[in-house]
């Protein structure tokens, strides 16, 4: 793929992996503890008093054998939840994935070279694939970060299975052996494909240009394809099936599924004009993650989308990866457009090469109506998603109050939850476990006590806030558990993960769930995957993404904050009638304002 490239990159970008250290389990005394004193806000005093009751006996019972376990698997695995982690938050889940599991979002290029503007999607599309065959490694400050997931953002999908899915990476670094090196292209319902590399140089953006239009122009003014791509956003078992049975109808069905499955990455040209401005990026995110099925590939780990009125989005599998991979990827990119303005400055000279090859299925009757039924529940889905730009202010103007930004946008997002429910919501915050050997994420939960007793502060007609003292304790309060949550998270040593290692070591064993897992308490506080605020930052970057809420009657709420605004994207399910994006957005806010005044006010 990019192996010229690479060699004049100044550091090889997987030269780190073989020194990150192996993820760490923690005391098991330490997770319990955490976990009581997270599961607090949601409990009367009665029910805390039998979780807590449930926990002492666990502690002292099974879960002392389970952590027993669970630390001899740590002994023999470099990541000890690495596998687990993958089938039980994704392979095995068999709802369908492209709207409840991949992420997707919008191109931030509009912010500056490319505004939308008809005519510009093939060049502006040759650009953007272009400056993607490159890469660098990353670090935080100096702690080199794990790039494992790296390789599975190119030649990487994911494969149904009737049980359980599977994720097939063709990727190889040069010393590693040959690596796949062709892109698919998805137009109208119809499939195509051409190698990115000839003789050994990287197609320039007018060659790139040239096979772009190619299949354009075969496409315009045809009927559409049969559209099979529709069926990759099928319920898990349902697309297993039809994918078996498409292979047993005519082999070249395999041929053509394993050419899209290691491909570089896909390419959809899209004939939707999700007009978006810096300010409003709604439409371009809503259709980014709930757009046409027929010219994505839901199951790749990404999918770049070209829209017609010459912005971009992107749509990926979870599964092989997180979304701050394909960040940093986005950030490189938008740095680069921005840096060439957005056009290319090389020579205009196309090569002899062979335009692309279209693939093409053998289908039959029941492939359509599979693909019609695979169409008609996509469609049925009813997310709502906004995506605006709070601009009053931004990471500049909280900084200067000496507080942290991200743990800002966390309270204000609770307070505003708490606003329209007149309750706590459970809440979870990705943390980054990438220092680690293969590392992901761990959960990070923000709605503490010390959040919950400064929002009743907040809301006590006694406190008079312009003294600010009792508001101003409170507040401070909440601020340092959060960070110190989030900071133990980062290292490890967060509670979440290891609660899940030991309810799959008790499930491994074949014995019976603890009553942990079993107490209503779990799953009120946001455990096994039931948070009804399900957030992360995105960065300090211009990218953003969107994710559908972890349960129905919850949010997704992802934000990316800049120095001058904070720009957020909110999902939820319109068949909830308890749950709205927009009111949430609103109240969230004038949360941010009230918070602003409060701190300038109190003299943090």
């Amino acid at each position: 793929m990019d192996n010229n490239l690479s060699e004049s990159l100044p550091e090889r970008t997987f030269q780190y992996q073989s020194s990150l250290p192996s993820l760490p389990v923690p005391l098991l005394e330490t997770s319990l503890s955490k976990y009581l004193d997270a599961v607090h806000p949601f409990a009367s005093e009665e029910e805390f008093k039998a979780t807590a009751d449930i926990v002492s006996k666990f502690q002292a019972g099974v879960g002392k054998e389970l952590h027993q376990k669970l630390l001899q698997r740590a002994r023999m695995k470099r990541n000890w939840l690495e596998e687990w982690w993958l089938d039980a938050a994704y392979l095995e889940v068999r709802i369908p994935s492209q709207l409840n599991v991949n992420f997707a979002g919008p191109g931030p290029y509009l912010e500056h070279c490319w505004p939308p503007e008809e005519g510009t999607q093939l060049q502006r599309a040759s650009i953007t694939i272009w400056h993607t065959l490159q890469l660098h490694p990353q670090k935080a400050g100096k702690i080199p970060l794990d790039m494992d997931q790296f390789r599975m953002l190119f030649c990487t999908c994911k494969v149904p299975g009737v049980k359980k899915d599977t994720i097939r990476n063709y990727f190889k670094t040069e010393s590693e052996g040959p690596c796949p090196s062709h892109l698919v292209v998805i137009c109208r319902g119809r499939i195509f494909t051409f190698d990115a590399v000839c003789d050994g140089q990287i197609l320039t953006p007018p060659e790139l240009l040239r096979q772009l239009s190619y299949v354009k122009e075969c496409c315009e003014g045809e009927p559409e394809g049969d559209g099979v791509a529709a069926l990759t956003s099928e319920e898990r078992t349902r697309w297993a099936q039809a994918r078996e049975y498409l292979i047993n109808i005519d082999p070249h069905n395999n041929t053509i599924l394993e050419i899209i499955q290691s491909s570089l990455f896909v390419i959809s040209l899209d004939e939707t004009k999700p007009y978006s401005t810096p300010e409003n990026y709604t439409n371009l995110t809503l259709e980014a993650l709930t757009g046409n099925p027929t010219i994505r590939w839901g199951d790749k780990s990404y999918n770049s989308l070209a829209f017609a009125d010459g912005t971009f989005g992107s749509t990926c599998d979870h599964a092989p990866y997180d979304a701050m991979v394909l960040v940093s990827m986005c950030w490189y990119l938008d740095q680069q457009i921005k840096v060439t303005a957005g056009k290319w400055k090389g020579s205009d000279a196309v090569r002899a090469i062979p335009r692309p090859e279209e693939l093409v299925f053998t289908v039959d009757e029941k492939v359509q109506s599979d693909i019609t039924h695979a169409k008609r529940q996509y469609h049925e889905s009813d997310l709502q998603i906004v995506c605006y730009a709070f601009t009053a202010f931004g990471k500049a103007a909280i900084k200067q109050k000496k507080l942290h930004p991200d743990t800002f946008v966390q309270l204000a997002m609770q307070l505003a939850y708490q606003k329209m429910y007149k309750r706590p919501g459970s809440c979870y915050e990705t943390a980054m476990t990438r220092k680690f050997y293969h590392g992901r994420t761990e959960t990070m939960r923000p709605c503490t006590q010390e959040a919950v007793n400064w929002y009743k502060a907040m809301v006590d007609p006694t406190c008079d806030v312009s003294v600010g003292s009792r508001w101003k304790k409170a507040m401070l309060l909440a601020f340092n558990k959060h960070n110190k949550l989030m900071g133990e998270a980062q290292e490890g040593k967060g509670f979440d993960r290891h609660l899940l290692g030991l309810y799959l070591i008790a499930k491994d064993e074949g014995l019976p769930t603890p009553d942990l897992f079993m107490d209503p308490l779990y799953a009120k506080s946001g455990g096994g995957g039931n948070f009804v605020l399900s957030s992360s930052l995105v960065g300090y970057t211009t990218v953003l993404g969107a994710v559908a809420p972890m349960v129905h009657h919850g949010y997704g709420f992802f934000y990316r904050i800049r120095d001058d605004r904070i720009v957020m994207s909110i999902s939820a399910w319109k068949s909830c009638h308890e749950t709205d994006a927009a009111s949430l957005f609103n109240i969230f806010c004038s949360s941010l304002h009230e918070m602003l005044h409060l701190a300038t006010t109190s003299q943090l």
